[in-house]
């Protein structure tokens, strides 16, 4: 779709189920930095990549050696790899273009979320999420694994939280969510305290500390399109926006800068200071009359809009807000199911939600023709009108009487090599050595194996044209064949107009092969001579009345002979009729 060609006018969020895909059973599901395929992992080890144009699926990636469940998938920033996590703690790593399992890590436990690194082209550094322990920094070139602080503080120092620690003092876990920034020099971290760390990735080492409000455990972090806003999925069933105060380029340089600038070393309330000046708290969405918890929650394209999954197992509630005025915008109900995923289009008001039953919803705007936007003079009619012309409107106009616009750019020079940049994309996601649709080789036409049994009965043969089959040869046939061995039969007969006859000059004539309809009718017709013929003609009504028998193909009828005066009577099989020269169709 050419994106200048939507309404700016009408609403950028979506309204109504359009579409839903199924190819076997869907857990999570991610578009690419276009919004061209869509990434969907299912059951069994499985990533099916859905061309999002057409609808269809583009490619089915399997790993043998998985028949796991996948938890998570993440596009690379070029769209040429892909990250699956699976419940049998691996990491696999995809070359999409050749459908091939670049490198794959097992880790100590179940990552329920993963992210590539977003600086790079062919990124080989992962970020994992486990279920019940610090985040993993994973480098799947060298096969190493790093661990990530969760907290500035040393062990002996955080022994009072005792709500992850087990009766003898050892920690049991440390829920914690991880996610890169824009550009991937910076990890940000939330823990089960409610504290946001900023972590430098080449180091790995704590540069600031943000304190979130009401100090939850954080569940998810997800960063907007632009990299200018950040949002917390926290378990007080809150969802939080921040405004990232570092630039979008090179914010390691400006963070390190800023602590130079305020000095005092790696305190907690240093660390604390520096984390004003990372981020600000801007809004915070909650649904109050439910007081519902949230699966999932994630920014539109531009990051105008915030979206959150209902976590509730019986209902499929989206619900949309507007980022800057923090206002319900629309909520959405879909089946009596709940959510499992959610995945906003990244240039179009398209909404995917992965159901419980692994089904994956396509919600999009109900869009309203509206013709008078092609012309200014276009007018819509709610009924047929008779048109009346005008007595000028269709006059010849000669062409001195034209006059011709002056073109003032006719000597301009066209640029037809420079492309403009879409607005709807940032800088880095313009970039020309992108994988965005995969190519389609057509399979070759196969012939069709022509079952025997088949070709016996679709085609007919010779024994088929020229006679019925044996089980539809009556007795009374056999019999009469019996009685006169001298005459040809009809099925004789039949084969004999088959085969073809011998012509004056000594060729035969040419084979016609009959189709199976008319060797039905031709047998049919013979069936009928045959019965016919069985039948005794009243041989002593024929010699008293002088009339000779003529036999045919059909019938046998009895005719007067030439030398009767004026009158012929015909003696039927079943009737006699007799008609008079002068009372034509009167029957005595």
């Amino acid at each position: 779709m050419n994106l200048s060609l939507l309404d700016p006018f009408q609403s950028d969020f979506p309204e109504v189920i359009e579409e839903y895909l199924e190819h076997g059973f869907t857990k999570c599901i991610a578009f690419n930095r276009r919004g061209t395929l869509l990434a969907a992992g299912g059951t069994g080890g499985t990533c099916v990549i859905w061309d999002f144009d057409t609808r269809g699926v583009a490619t089915e990636l399997q790993n043998k050696d998985c028949c796991a469940v996948i938890t998570s998938v993440s596009w690379s920033k070029c769209g040429h790899r892909l990250l699956a996590a699976a419940t049998d703690k691996s990491l696999t790593l995809w070359d999409i273009a050749q459908g091939a399992k670049i490198a794959s890590v097992t880790l100590q436990q179940t990552a329920l979320h993963a992210r590539l690194h977003p600086g790079s082209a062919s990124p080989t550094l992962c970020l994992a999420c486990p279920m019940s322990s610090a985040p993993l920094l994973v480098d799947f070139a060298t096969g190493m694994t790093y661990v990530l602080p969760v907290s500035p503080l040393k062990a002996q120092d955080a022994v009072h939280h005792g709500r992850n620690k087990t009766n003898d003092g050892t920690v049991l876990y440390s829920p914690a969510a991880a996610s890169f920034n824009k550009r991937g020099d910076l990890i940000y971290v939330g823990n089960s305290k409610g504290e946001i760390l900023i972590i430098e990735t080449e180091t790995r080492q704590v540069q600031s500390i943000v304190q979130v409000p009401g100090g939850a455990v954080i569940r998810q972090i997800v960063f907007s399109r632009s990299g200018q806003y950040l949002l917390l999925n926290s378990n007080d069933r809150v969802i939080r926006v921040f405004e990232n105060l570092l630039p979008r380029d090179k914010a390691r340089t400006a963070l390190a800068e800023l602590v130079n600038t305020l000095g005092g070393g790696n305190t907690l309330e240093n660390l604390k200071l520096r984390g004003c000046q990372c981020l600000t708290l801007t809004k915070d969405f909650q649904d109050a009359v439910n007081r519902m918890h949230w699966k999932a929650a994630c920014f539109n394209g531009d990051g105008e809009f915030v979206v959150g999954a209902s976590a509730s197992k019986g209902e499929h509630k989206i619900h949309i807000w507007n980022r800057k005025f923090g206002q319900l915008a629309r909520i959405l109900e879909g089946p009596k199911e709940g959510l499992a995923d959610l995945a906003w289009h990244p240039t179009r008001p398209i909404v995917a939600s992965v159901s419980m039953s692994g089904v994956v919803f396509l919600w999009a705007k109900d869009y309203t023709e509206n013709w008078s936007a092609f012309a200014p003079d276009f007018q819509e009619l709610e009924e047929n009108e008779e048109y009346v012309e005008r007595e000028d409107e269709f006059d010849m106009m000669p062409d001195t009487d034209k006059v011709k616009p002056a073109r003032v750019d006719e000597d301009e020079e066209v640029d037809i090599m420079t492309t403009e940049k879409v607005a709807a994309y940032s800088d880095s996601d313009d970039s020309q050595d992108g994988l965005y649709f995969l190519p389609t080789t057509p399979l070759p036409d196969t012939p069709e194996q022509q079952n025997p049994t088949m070709q016996s009965s679709d085609v007919p043969s010779k024994e088929q044209n020229s006679s019925p089959s044996e089980s539809e040869r009556s007795p009374l046939v056999d019999e009469d064949e019996k009685a006169n061995p001298s005459e040809p039969s009809h099925c004789q007969v039949l084969e004999s107009l088959a085969e073809g006859e011998i012509g004056p000059n000594g060729r035969g004539k040419r084979k016609r092969k009959l189709s199976e309809k008319a060797a039905e009718y031709q047998a049919e017709k013979g069936r009928k001579s045959t019965k016919k013929s069985r039948v005794s003609t009243p041989r002593q009504k024929i010699e008293s009345t002088g009339l000779s028998t003529v036999h045919t193909d059909y019938e046998d009828f009895a005719v007067d002979p030439p030398s009767s005066k004026g009158k012929f009577s015909v003696q039927h099989e079943f009737e006699d009729i007799e008609t008079n020269d002068g009372n034509e169709g009167e029957t005595p």
